[in-house]
């Protein structure tokens, strides 16, 4: 299914890269085509690193001047003032439109600094530079220009907080609900069916979680592999779900699991149960290695301590990069059309990005449906094996030495 909807709007993509016909005006298509020379790729790149990045607002698609969209709930706070403000997304018009002191830019909530009204007026967001060559963004209303702060990340200097729901959040909320259904259906199934042979949804999971529990926990976690359920089959469905829904494109292929505070907050929860279950042997083997001398420690014991923070931050950047290149690599091969049909101001450059990068981009997009379940088979392993290492017994650990 994903294939088929995939190859159909390629399909649509390469009808509206050339749904723009060239002027009748000589002079004018020839300053067009330079304009779109010089601009088009920066405006594939823009397009792209937006939508890998996180909104306030859900981008499904544009059609002509129309974008299509799905509102968010806005929820800032100003830090100066003192004060909350809520707001659907839509209020911004696309950019188009103030709110409170607050404009949308590249479908990101930021603050307008200055004496800019509060009331709701029309703007028009520009990116400049500063005597110093420093990129900025501005506001241009009545003839006067505003500094525009950064959009509200964790330890940023802005003067608001930002605790919208954005796109990435939404999709989290989404898979969480998906997961909640599907699991207390099974639960349902499994009380109302006992002792009969599984079917529907509870047919198709069976096999996953046993796998999981068969050929993942308890090679790695012997009999204490049930403590540690419910966190490794929550790790694993809720990125395999989160995966799954960033290859939905009428959703807007969101791309929560691979945006790096997504991965890193999985990744500290970890951390935090591998350090937390460890035992007397696992720090006694970081702190005070034994039959190895003390001067050495000295040395041996910061790369020991490293190795602890190194473990998470394998399993935020591998899920993130992996994630996070397939979108990428997608919207690439999807560019092809518009970059060699010039815009739309060339039919037989949009005939031929279509050929070239549809054939490609199905090869890819099965090859993203593989990755998503990978992806989320390796961190859910690499967790159970960083804390099958930290509950090992001593004499485990010896016998397989010897």
């Amino acid at each position: 299914m994903r294939l088929i909807t995939t190859y159909f709007l390629s399909f649509i993509l390469c009808f509206a890269a050339i749904a723009n016909p060239e002027t009748d005006n000589a002079a004018e298509n020839v300053n067009a085509h330079v304009a779109v020379k010089e601009n088009k790729d920066e405006n594939v790149i823009e397009t792209i690193m937006n939508h890998v990045a996180d909104a306030n607002e859900n981008h499904i698609t544009t059609i002509g001047e129309n974008h299509i969209t799905l509102p968010l709930p806005c929820i800032l706070y100003d830090k100066t003032a003192g004060q909350f403000t809520t707001c659907m997304s839509s209020v911004f018009h696309h950019g188009h439109k103030s709110y409170n002191g607050y404009v949308m830019d590249h479908g990101r909530v930021k603050k307008v600094t200055g004496d800019f009204p509060k009331e709701a007026v029309d703007v028009h967001v520009v990116k400049e530079k500063d005597a110093n060559g420093k990129d900025l963004t501005v506001v241009e209303y009545n003839g006067a220009k505003y500094e525009v702060e950064k959009a509200s990340v964790i330890g940023g200097m802005s003067s608001f907080i930002d605790f919208s729901i954005t796109k990435n959040v939404l999709n989290m909320l989404l898979a969480f609900v998906i997961l909640t259904i599907v699991f207390f259906s099974i639960k349902k199934a499994y009380t109302t069916r006992a002792n009969k042979a599984p079917k529907g949804i509870q047919s198709v999971l069976e096999p996953v979680i046993q796998y999981l529990i068969d050929d993942v926990m308890k090679p790695n976690l012997g009999d204490k592999y049930i403590t540690y359920l419910p966190y490794i089959l929550s790790v694993f469905f809720f990125i395999l779900v989160n995966n799954l829904l960033g290859l939905i494109p009428f959703i807007g292929g969101i791309n929560s699991s691979g945006n790096i505070a997504f991965t890193m907050v999985l990744a500290f929860c970890s951390l935090l149960l591998i350090n937390l279950s460890g035992n007397k042997n696992y720090w006694q083997h970081i702190f005070a290695m034994p039959g190895v001398p003390k001067w050495v420690l000295v040395i041996l014991t910061p790369i020991e301590l490293l190795g602890v923070l190194l473990k998470p931050a394998v399993l935020m950047l591998r899920l993130f990069g992996n994630i996070t290149g397939g979108h990428i690599a997608v919207l690439s091969i999807v560019s092809l059309i518009f970059i060699m049909g010039k815009m739309g101001t060339s039919l037989g450059g949009a005939a031929a990005g279509g050929i070239i990068s549809i054939p490609i981009l199905l090869f890819v997009n099965a090859m993203e449906l593989f990755v998503a379940f990978l992806q989320a088979y390796v961190f859910t392993l690499l967790t159970t094996i960083f804390i099958g290492a930290a509950i090992e017994d001593h004499h485990h650990a010896t016998a397989e030495h010897h």
